[in-house]
């Protein structure tokens, strides 16, 4: 495993996170970022093997400018639709990442090293264009150690299995629910098999199944302080950690069954819990509180660069604080229920406010494009 080097006295427990299994990733990419020596700076000094991105993230980098004037000049000389442009524009930049990221994923044999890149969220409930878009992604990056993000909605997971079963690696995102996560690793069983079928190779196909874990706390303390009793009170932190960890149960379970086996004698890999949105949103918590809360192995935790730094500055990594609590998982989450907190209900929410969100970002980004392209000229349709 390539693991981060002890160039720093501050890199303790990010080293002792991955000592641990915890694969480290960075939620966030931009040109600047890749250009500058950041992302190698990154993987070198803090143990940084993968990265993901998400349309809030390229919203944030392509939507400032900042490093992209060139290219957006060229586009609009062009005359490419802000659509191309968009597509342009991010691939380059997951292809600069995926070759900085290379030496690692030739060094884990494809475990990590890897760099994701979403299908259009508009595309989110179309089971069709969402494997057209992950065929089209997977071609225009050209590179291994690519993932294509696709949503796990209702329309993803059957887009999951044929994108797998074409031989394409997979981040499945925006999974909140339990049910859910066994449905996604379902669709990735199916995809092996399909793949199986076919005669490929399996060992070259992998996937990590993004479990989303802060927006969980964020929308049940909502709830919580709404009720304002002392038990109420009392469980605010506590569910998503809970929900990340019956997850983890769950994964376990699926992985040890005679459908997984039959699969993994064939060359398959599992598909490994990835821990997404674990920047903390409430500021009266620890700053770390969803990575040292989180820590097993065959995992992959990717965090914002803010999250990064404090897990290196003051992590608590001590071992897998994971396993050991399944019963504690479901007893707080089924505190919450009886409180009138209906998890399902809540999941739900969060899966169609996930997708809204990124919607969103996305046409933010689509018109700052329209914008640049415009003031060089250019109609952008």
């Amino acid at each position: 495993m390539i693991t981060v080097t002890e160039t720093t006295a501050s890199a303790g427990a990010l080293k002792r996170l991955s000592d641990e299994g915890v694969s480290i990733w960075l939620d966030d990419l931009s040109r600047r970022r890749i250009e500058s020596g950041n992302l190698a700076e990154l993987v070198r000094t803090k143990g940084v093997v993968g990265v993901t991105t998400n349309p809030s993230i390229f919203q944030a980098a392509i939507g400032s400018g900042e490093g992209y004037e060139e290219q957006l000049a060229d586009l609009a000389v062009r005359g490419v639709t802000v659509d191309e442009a968009v597509r342009m524009m991010t691939t380059a930049d997951v292809r600069a990442a995926a070759d900085v990221l290379r030496p690692v994923y030739e060094a884990t044999g494809g475990r990590d090293g890897r760099v994701s890149i979403e299908v259009d969220p508009r595309l989110a409930h179309d089971t069709a264009a969402t494997v057209a878009e992950a065929r089209q992604l997977a071609w225009l990056v050209d590179r291994p150690n690519v993932m294509i993000k696709i949503p796990a909605t209702t329309a993803g997971l059957p887009a999951i299995t044929e994108v797998i079963g074409a031989g394409i690696s997979v981040n499945v995102t925006l999974i909140f629910s339990l049910e859910r996560y066994r449905e996604v690793m379902d669709a990735y069983l199916a995809g092996l098999e399909r793949a199986r079928a076919a005669g490929s190779d399996l060992s070259a196909v992998h996937s990590v199944a993004s479990f989303f874990v802060s927006r969980v706390d964020a929308e049940i303390d909502k709830r919580l302080t709404l009720l304002g009793t002392d038990e109420a009170l009392a469980l605010k932190g506590r569910a998503a950690l809970a929900n990340a960890r019956l997850a983890y149960e769950v994964y376990e379970q699926v992985f040890a069954g005679p459908r997984w086996q039959a699969l993994e004698g064939a060359g398959a890999n599992r598909q490994r819990p990835l821990w997404a949105s674990t920047g903390v949103k409430d500021p009266a918590y620890e700053d770390t509180l969803y990575v040292d809360g989180l820590v097993a192995p065959g995992t992959v935790n990717t965090m914002p660069e803010a999250t990064l730094d404090a897990v290196a500055d003051h992590g608590d990594v001590r071992g897998d604080t994971v396993t050991g609590g399944y019963d504690r998982a479901r007893a707080d989450l089924a505190a919450v229920e009886r409180l009138g907190i209906a998890y399902d209900e809540v999941v739900r929410q969060l899966e169609d406010e996930g997708v809204a969100k990124f919607e969103v970002a996305w046409q933010d980004l689509l018109d700052a494009v329209t914008k640049s392209l415009n003031s060089k000229g250019v109609d952008a349709e």
